[in-house]
C-alpha cells in the first residue's frame, strides 16, 4: 500500500508544479509591494512625528536588519526540518506590520512596524525559493527566474500604488494594503499543502550528492558568487535610488518623465530576470554569470558620458544584462552545496536587500559630497569584478565526469 502511495504523491506534486511556481511568483508581488509602502510614508511620518533624516534611516536599518540577518537563519532551520506552511505565517507578520504602520503615531512604534515586515520578508525568501526549486521539475534556473520576478514587479508596483493611494489619503489608507498578505497567505497555504506532499514523496528519492569539488574550491566559489552580488546590488541601487536625481539634474527631465524612465528601466530589471534562469539551464549558469555582469561593463562605463537618448537606451541594456545574474547566482550556490538549498537562499536575498541598502545610504553620502555624476562613473567600475567568474567551476563538466 505504502509502495503504491508513493508515485501517487510524486505525481500530485508534479501536476501541479506550474500552479505553484505562479502561486510563489504572486505571492512574491504581493510581498515585496508590502515592503515598499514603508518609503511610501516617511514623508508623512516626518512631518507628523518630527523626525530628522537620521531617524528615518534607522527605521529603514531596522527593516533590513531584521530581513537580511534572519534570513540565513530562516534557511539553515528548514534545511534541518521542513516547515511547509511557514509561508502562510510569514505573511501574517506582514499583514501585523501594515496595520501597525497605519497607526503608528509614535517613533518606536514604527519602527516595531518596520522589524515586523522584516521578519515576514526574513521567513518568506528562504523557504519560497525552496519551494520553487522543488516545483522546478529540474529546469532549477527557470523556477528561480519566475518566483524573481514577481519580487520585482512588486518593487515597481508598490511605489506607483503608494503614490495613488498613501499619498492621496495619508497613512490610515496602508491598512487597505492588508488585503493582499490576506490573499497570499491563503495561496501560500495550499501550496503548503503541495510541499507537504513533495517532502513526503522526496523522503524515497535519492539524496543530493556531493559535487566533487574540495573544501577549498567550494568555499572560493562562494566567496566569488557573494562578491558578484555585491558588485550587482550596488550598481543596481545606484540606479533604483538615484537614477531619477541623475536625468533630472543632468538632462533637466521634468519628475514625471524621470520617473518614466525608471519604470522603463525596472521593466528591463524584469525581463532579464526572467530570461537568466531558462539561458542558465541551457547553456550553464557560469556563461550567465560572466556575461550578465561583466558583460554590461562597457555600457556602464560609458553611461555618464552620453546624451540623454542613449543613456535611456544603455540603462535598457544594462536592465536586461545584468538583471539575468542573480537566478543564476541563486542556483549555482544551491548546486555547490545541495545539502543547504535554504541556507544558500537565505544567505543570498539577506545580503541582496542588506548589500543594496547599505550600497543606496552609502552611495547618497557620496552623492552630497560630490555629485551623482561623479557616484554614477565610480559605479561604472562595479561591474569589472564580474570578472571574477572566470574562477567558478564549470558545474556542468563536473555533473558529466560524475555521470
Amino acid at each position: 500500500m505504502n509502495q503504491s502511495a508513493a508515485p501517487s504523491d510524486l505525481q500530485k506534486a508534479q501536476s501541479t508544479a506550474i500552479p505553484v511556481l505562479l502561486g510563489l511568483s504572486f505571492s512574491h508581488l504581493l510581498n515585496d509591494m508590502n515592503q515598499s509602502l514603508l518609503a511610501a510614508i516617511y514623508p508623512t511620518v516626518k512631518e507628523s512625528m518630527g523626525l530628522t533624516f537620521a531617524e528615518i534611516g534607522l527605521v529603514t536599518l531596522a527593516y533590513q536588519a531584521v530581513a537580511s540577518l534572519l534570513q540565513p537563519l530562516v534557511g539553515m532551520a528548514t534545511d534541518k526540518k521542513s516547515y511547509p506552511h511557514s509561508l502562510s505565517i510569514a505573511m501574517l507578520f506582514t499583514l501585523a506590520g501594515l496595520l501597525l504602520l497605519s497607526v503608528a503615531a509614535r517613533y518606536e512604534v514604527l519602527v516595531g512596524a518596520a522589524m515586523l515586515v522584516g521578519i515576514g520578508s526574513s521567513i518568506f525568501h528562504p523557504e519560497s525559493s525552496r519551494i520553487a526549486r522543488m516545483a522546478s521539475g529540474g529546469r532549477h534556473g527557470m523556477a528561480q527566474s519566475v518566483f524573481q520576478v514577481g519580487g520585482n514587479a512588486g518593487s515597481s508596483l508598490g511605489p506607483l500604488l503608494a503614490a495613488f493611494i498613501v499619498g492621496a489619503r495619508g497613512q490610515g489608507s496602508i491598512a487597505w494594503f492588508a488585503i493582499a498578505p490576506l490573499f497570499a497567505s491563503a495561496i501560500l497555504w495550499k501550496i503548503g499543502d503541495w510541499a507537504a506532499i513533495q517532502h513526503r514523496a522526496g523522503r524515497r528519492q535519492p539524496k543530493a550528492t556531493d559535487t566533487g569539488l574540495t573544501p577549498r574550491q567550494t568555499r572560493t566559489a562562494m566567496l566569488v558568487l557573494l562578491t558578484l552580488i555585491f558588485s550587482k546590488h550596488v550598481y543596481l541601487a545606484s540606479l533604483s535610488s538615484y537614477y531619477t536625481f541623475y536625468l533630472i539634474q543632468t538632462f533637466g527631465l521634468s519628475v514625471q518623465n524621470a520617473q518614466i524612465c525608471l519604470f522603463v528601466f525596472l521593466g528591463a530589471v524584469a525581463v532579464g530576470t526572467v530570461a537568466g534562469g531558462p539561458i542558465g539551464d541551457r547553456f550553464g549558469r557560469k556563461h550567465v554569470i560572466w556575461f550578465s555582469i561583466a558583460g554590461v561593463l562597457p555600457f556602464s562605463l560609458a553611461l555618464p558620458y552620453v546624451g540623454l537618448v542613449p543613456t535611456i537606451l544603455l540603462t535598457i541594456v544594462i536592465g536586461l544584462v545584468l538583471s539575468s545574474a542573480f537566478s543564476a547566482i541563486v542556483v549555482f550556490g544551491q548546486e555547490l552545496m545541495p545539502h543547504k538549498i535554504g541556507t544558500i537562499a537565505g544567505l543570498f536575498f539577506g545580503l541582496a536587500l542588506g548589500v543594496g541598502g547599505l550600497g543606496a545610504a552609502g552611495l547618497g553620502w557620496l552623492a552630497d559630497e560630490t555629485s551623482i555624476g561623479f557616484v554614477y562613473r565610480l559605479c561604472g567600475f562595479l561591474p569589472a569584478l564580474g570578472l571574477l567568474a572566470a574562477f567558478l567551476p564549470n558545474m556542468k563538466k563536473l555533473d558529466k565526469q560524475a555521470a
